[in-house]
């Protein structure tokens, strides 16, 4: 690539091809400490590629209105973008989440706006923030107000740091940020190099960045056996004799894409892993495995070098704006404060414990937290053995901890709040929760006695909570304080104004679900599941549902993974994923009004039911009633599904159908009033961007739909998390259920209620929402790819009875339909009948209020 210049006020120029190719490598540019820009021209448009201090108000894009895209949308849209920019609208980049440069017009360079709304409060305050013009870099050095800074700080807040893997470690640290050197310093034999290993595993493998991995000691061959060991839980001395087991087979190949780059060269220097370094577009991490205190001449990070090494790779991690995080084999202090490094990770391993403590060591500020872990050596890994403290904080007396299991879990899930990694709490509510946290830790018991009543006031305060995974479990943690009353309300009310709404219920995975007023049962992070549903049935039960499930599972040959380490579930593809994502409808037609009304049960219970009424260019007719029979064990016959982990497989040209996992696309355009987005309820929830995840089910209906022109183009998949694909893990699954309800069916009474209630908790159990809800399964992917699977049938059959001229007048849940029928008969797309798969029609005049269903 030809080096563009820029210090001495000059750019280089490029065309619109040759930018695109070299683009990564012209950002990085843009963002180094002598940061330069580049003129790209199209066809005689020209925009100039620029450092963000050029328009400080593109460090946060979204606050002022400015138009984003990563680097790889950018590279297919670089000529729109040019004309974008060019027209005086700047067009920001952005690596992952962090915008990183920016398209300017090159006849007028847009005024620098604040780059938080912080500034802008204080300019208009008369501060000083804004009241400064942006230095220039002329002389050569790089100076900011302020404003630039306060926006830079609070910009970054937001962005999570990678994480080693190690949920206890990454409570403790914070995570591994960008442009900051970590030592890991631990004696031979302690594991040092396991910590380095776990966080590229996580990184290259949980989120899909890239990681260079430079071995100065272990090879190439080491590091392999160790990953695989580690990821399959397999035996480390073992995999030395190649012996592999069929798991570890499967382990093998899923990490054969992994964005991992080893570097085990012989003459491996610190300028070696510096130079290579920028050669590796988005690069994520480093890890240098490992400097030796003893001198090797053989080994070029050995002995009096290190303290220059170490210099190098801060400066690396500086420039690169990337987490470098070094192994160093000792723990003596002399040795590692030579190295200054930004964050020290010391290790060590008392006589009289199995455990491993990590005390961790902040330039500046010392001792700033510590963990314990658990070393699995023969796995070539640690595991997480208990909660992380702020730091070394004694049990006043030497007593027990104070507290109970509420007041640490509530401690707990308000972590990433008080810590102000996660934004989003009233300033108040958030104090109180650090108060908690420090009673706590400091064991004070008065102080504990003290904030009782303000947590139950916070609890009955109705606070709303951030609509994601670590505000649902603050959420959760939070629900006991409150008083009986106030909680009895606040579920009263919430079911009132879901059914109020015209929200369907879920009533059982045998679907006949019936239309209660009660609250949907898996919004707001419910499940529906009590305590002991996860138990096996016992011998004898008429339907031994848990017990079938997890025997279809167990019995795959691609050897799934049923749990997904709750270590593992805040990061990579699970926060993405919602019971949204399941795309059932809520759709009523245009021209006609559903209104929910009161209605009183043979049995004397109030609920609500649905009551249509159609205009009268309908004409004569009825309501054709549908609902169909077990809509989600049908949809086990052949739902698409990952049976192993997701990996990050980014955007995609085109769905491949030998994969399957999520997929971040645009929402597809759907003109036609006379049925319900194929998408259903997905397209409420699209992201910053209109974007929407959605699971396999929907992409292969997407490229039906397409296919069949009913679409004017499949959407572009932005990004991807998949696995090799499998459509009969629950097939077994399926049959069993099947060839039960035919026989219980007939039976009805209690057998029959039984039966629907073990099936229905088996399939909940995919995906238990609370953290005390013990289950053989943790998959949120194959719970939401089998509703949606549900959703996709129940849509299809509907769309081909409109398409064969049938008026359809609400479709709701994933397996009820409301027709106009003036003829008085069902359409012939549904196959009348109680098997799965078929359905029963009912016919009510306009009007009349709609009868529960009696599955």
């Amino acid at each position: 690539m030809r080096q563009p210049s820029g210090n001495d006020g000059t750019a280089a120029v490029r065309n619109v091809s040759e930018a695109r190719g070299e683009l990564h490598a012209l950002v990085r540019l843009a963002e180094g400490p002598n940061a330069t820009t580049t003129v790209i021209d199209n066809r005689g448009v020209r925009a100039l590629l620029a450092p963000l201090d050029r328009f400080p108000a593109a460090r946060r894009p979204h606050d002022n209105d400015l138009p984003v895209h990563s680097l790889g949308s950018a590279q297919k849209e670089l000529g729109d973008l040019i004309t974008a920019a060019a027209q005086g609208r700047p067009q920001v980049l952005k690596r992952h989440t962090t915008p990183v440069a920016v398209l300017l017009s090159l006849d007028a360079s847009p005024r620098p706006a604040p780059s938080h709304p912080v500034a802008q409060d204080a300019a208009t305050a008369g501060g000083a923030v804004n009241s400064q013009p942006t230095p220039s870099r002329e002389p050569g050095r790089r100076l900011a107000t302020l404003g630039d800074a306060i926006g830079d700080v609070l910009a970054s807040a937001t962005v999570p740091g990678l994480s080693f893997g190690l949920a206890t470690l990454d409570e403790a640290t914070g995570g591994l940020h960008p442009g900051r050197l970590v030592l890991v310093a631990a004696e031979p034999q302690v594991g040092g190099s396991l910590i380095g290993l776990a966080a590229a595993r996580h990184t290259a493998l949980e989120r899909g960045g890239r990681v260079l991995y430079a071995a100065s000691g272990p090879n190439s061959a080491d590091i392999t056996r160790r990953i695989i060991a580690a990821e399959a839980g397999g035996d480390y001395a073992r995999l030395k004799s190649g012996t592999l087991t069929p798991h570890e087979q499967d382990v093998v190949e899923r990490l054969r894409h992994a964005p991992l780059l080893i570097d085990d060269g012989a003459d491996l220097t610190a300028e070696a892993i510096a130079e290579t370094a920028p050669l590796a577009d988005d690069l994520a991490l480093v890890v240098v495995d490992r400097l030796q205190r003893a001198r090797n001449p053989r080994l070029p990070l050995s002995g009096e070098q290190l303290p220059a090494a170490s210099q190098v790779l801060r400066e690396l991690a500086h420039t690169q704006n990337v987490p470098v995080l070094a192994v160093v084999d000792t723990g003596d202090a002399a040795v590692v404060n030579l190295l200054d490094a930004d964050v020290v990770l010391t290790l060590t391993t008392a006589a009289d414990t199995t455990l491993t403590t990590v005390t961790v060591t902040e330039r500046d500020l010392g001792v700033i937290g510590r963990a314990s872990l658990r070393p699995d050596l023969a796995r070539a890994r640690f595991l997480d053995a208990a909660p992380a403290a702020p730091a070394d904080r004694p049990t006043p007396g030497g007593g027990e901890a104070v507290g109970r299991d509420i007041d640490r879990e509530l401690a707990a899930a308000a972590l990433p709040f008080t810590s102000r990694a996660v934004q989003g709490l009233p300033a108040e509510a958030t104090r109180l929760l650090a108060a908690l946290r420090t009673a706590l830790t400091d064991s004070h018991t008065k102080d504990l006695d003290d904030l009782r009543e303000p947590l139950r006031a916070l609890a009955d305060a109705g606070l709303r909570f951030p609509d994601h995974t670590e505000g649902r479990r603050l959420a959760a943690a939070l629900r006991p304080y409150g008083t009986p009353e106030s909680t009895a309300a606040d579920i009263t009310g919430s079911a009132g104004q879901a059914t109020a709404a015209g929200a369907p219920v879920h009533a059982s995975a045998d679907s006949g679900q019936a239309q209660e007023d009660v609250a949907e049962d898996e919004e707001d992070g419910e499940d529906g599941l009590k305590p002991g549903d996860e138990e096996d049935e016992p011998e004898g039960h008429v339907f031994p549902a848990l017990k079938i499930l997890k025997d279809a599972v167990g019995r795959s040959k691609m050897h799934p993974v049923p749990v997904i380490r709750k270590e593992e579930r805040d990061s990579g593809p699970w926060p993405l994923i919602s019971e949204h994502m399941d795309g059932e409808p809520r759709w009523v037609h245009p021209d006609a009004t559903a209104t929910r009304v009161p209605h009183i049960r043979a049995n004397g219970k109030r609920v609500r039911r649905d009551q249509f009424e159609v205009p009268d260019s309908f004409g004569e007719g009825m309501l054709c009633l549908i609902d169909r029979n077990g809509s989600f064990p049908s949809a086990c016959s052949a739902v698409p599904l990952a049976p192993n982990k997701l990996l990050h497989t980014g955007p995609l040209d085109a769905y491949d159908k030998a994969g399957a996992g999520i997929y971040l696309i645009d929402i597809p355009e759907w003109n036609r009033a006379d049925m319900p987005h194929p998408l259903g309820r997905i397209i409420d929830r699209p992201d910053e961007d209109g974007r929407v995840w959605v699971t396999t089910p929907h992409i292969k209906q997407l490229v039906k739909l397409a296919r069949d022109n009913h679409l004017a183009a499949m959407p572009t998949i932005h990004d991807s998390w998949t696995g090799k694909a499998n459509e009969s893990l629950f097939k077994p699954f399926y049959e069993a259920t099947r060839k039960a309800r035919t026989e219980l069916v007939q039976v009805g009474g209690a057998p029959y209620k039984d039966y629907k209630t073990r099936l229905s908790i088996a399939l909940r159990l995919l995906w238990p929402k609370r953290p005390s809800q013990r289950s053989p399964f943790w998959r949120p992917d194959w719970r939401m790819s089998m509703v949606a699977e549900a959703s996709v049938r129940h849509w299809s059959v509907a769309f081909r009875a409109v398409q064969q001229g049938h008026q359809l007048l609400a479709l709701r849940n994933v397996d009820a339909a409301v027709f106009w029928a003036p003829d008085g008969t069902a359409p012939a797309t549904y196959r009348i009948g109680t098997g799965f798969g078929e359905v029963k029609a009912k016919f009510v005049k306009p009007g009349e209020i709609i009868p529960e269903g009696d599955d």
